[in-house]
């Protein structure tokens, strides 16, 4: 891929690591405040404060979408690091006894709050101009735009993995100081974002006299056929149930199988008792295969159809589903059924993988109708993304409070059979935004010829 693509993709892991890292940095020192002379703090706050990030990137993705179509892509995706190291460098300075005789009460959940507030504006800011900085870099070659969203995924996915493992070592070995080093690494990403990565002329740059229409100011109007124009509506319902699907395994599953086994739910194998090793291995060997998905799936956008690579990976994660259920119940299995299920969960892993990239580029893709709006339209992956966050944690907890893991299973296939519904118009309506020629029309023009060569 060209220069300026890599350097996005690498920034783009850098950042997410520092995310990562951050959130996890935080958890530690809330639950070690008191050693430093701060308040008691309780499970409900922490989940309130975790909800400060979603709420920001929700509410500014959009924002800051519209401002990188009108500033530049590249010039608002060094906004986010910025933020970051704001962010860190408030929670390093909170330990300090002057600090906390300022902040004393509620007031240092507040100022703990507007630091988590701004790390879900670093997101807010870079992830709508960076993906509108790949729609735009990558609108002549579909195969290296398949590359490019899948990479991205990848990367974010790593990232915010790898920085969430490392935080327990940074903090047992610097304890609240590691939120300066965290500072540094948000540097880091600043200065990739800002001279590892070229800008690109959009259209409107090119143009000798500008079409008042696409103008510098911002338009409602423009805005709102851009999300309407562009098919986003029929994308919305599938990708948020997919983020779905994966919110609530990433976060109630967890606590399920490591939690004190529950009597009501005796009959289920994956009734929690694990411990933290074990999940850890299920989730490493679980995040290769998802990669390998990624990157197996990123390279068929030049010869299959998005819906078609989101179909099989609706498809795997319902085969996935049923897998996970038969081991839930393989009390008295022999080696000889239950690696068979393993192998059908894996499987159907690195199929459900696909759909998120597909989805990702077919958002790209409804951007060429609208070349002068790709960062507000790229920005709803945010939107997207964390409303589907938000959806899993909920359906999925109070399903699995209600039934264990085969109320997350039944919670999950509810949510995939959601997906499925849209998909079949969303196919319908995709030469529409240039990922595949309309038959209907291709008939029309082959017959026009044959009528002009009185064929």
């Amino acid at each position: 891929m060209p220069r300026s693509l890599n350097a996005v993709l690498i920034g783009t892991f850098t950042l997410r690591f520092s995310t990562g890292l951050a959130g996890g940095l935080l958890a530690l020192f809330l639950a070690h405040l008191p050693a430093h002379g701060g308040p008691e703090v309780f499970p409900l706050l922490v989940g309130l404060l975790g909800a400060m990030y979603f709420v920001a990137e929700l509410t500014l993705s959009p924002i800051f979408g519209v401002l990188s179509d009108r500033l530049g892509a590249h010039r608002v995706m060094q906004w986010g690091p910025a933020f970051g190291i704001a962010a860190v460098l408030m929670r390093g300075i909170t330990p300090n006894p002057f600090v906390l005789g300022l902040l004393s009460g509620i007031w240092i959940f507040v100022w703990i709050g507007v630091t988590r507030f701004l790390e879900g504006a670093t997101a807010g800011a870079s992830i709508p101009s960076v993906l509108g900085y790949i729609a735009l870099g990558t609108k002549d070659d579909q195969l290296i735009r398949g590359r490019a969203v899948a990479r991205f995924e990848a990367a974010t996915l790593a990232g915010l993995g790898i920085g969430l493992a490392a935080a327990g070592e940074l903090f047992d070995l610097l304890g609240p100081s590691a939120f300066f080093l965290n500072a540094l690494i948000y540097g880091a990403a600043y200065a990739i974002f800002r001279w590892g990565v070229a800008e690109i002329p959009t259209l409107r740059q090119h143009e000798a006299v500008p079409d008042p229409a696409s103008g510098p100011h911002f338009s409602w109007r423009r805005y709102r056929e851009a999300l309407v124009g562009s098919h986003v509506l029929l994308l919305a319902p599938t990708w948020i149930a997919l983020n779905a699907v994966v919110g609530s395994w990433t976060s109630v599953s967890l606590f399920q199988l490591v939690s004190k086994p529950n009597p009501r739910f005796a009959d289920q194998v994956l009734n929690g008792g694990l411990s933290g090793s074990e999940v850890s291995i299920g989730v490493s060997i679980g995040l290769l295969i998802f990669f390998g998905g990624l990157l197996y799936w990123g390279n068929r956008f030049k010869r299959m159809r998005r819906t078609t690579i989101i179909g099989f990976g609706i498809a795997g994660g319902i085969a996935m589903m049923g897998a996970v259920f038969g081991l839930n119940h393989s009390q008295g299995w022999g080696i000889g059924l239950v690696v068979p299920a393993v192998i059908v969960l894996l499987v159907g892993l690195f199929v459900l993988a696909g759909a998120t990239p597909a989805a990702l580029g077919l958002l790209a893709d409804m951007t060429e109708a609208h070349p002068d709006d790709r960062g507000a339209v790229m920005g709803l992956y945010s939107v997207f993304l964390g409303v589907g966050q938000i959806i899993g944690a909920l359906l999925g907890g109070a399903a699995a409070q209600w039934r264990g893991i085969d109320g997350l299973l039944g919670a999950s296939l509810l949510l995939l059979l959601i997906a499925i519904l849209p998909l079949n118009r969303l196919r319908g309506s995709e030469h529409l935004v240039g990922t595949v020629k309309d038959p209907t029309r291709t008939g029309r023009t082959a017959r026009d010829q044959r009528a002009k060569s009185g064929a």
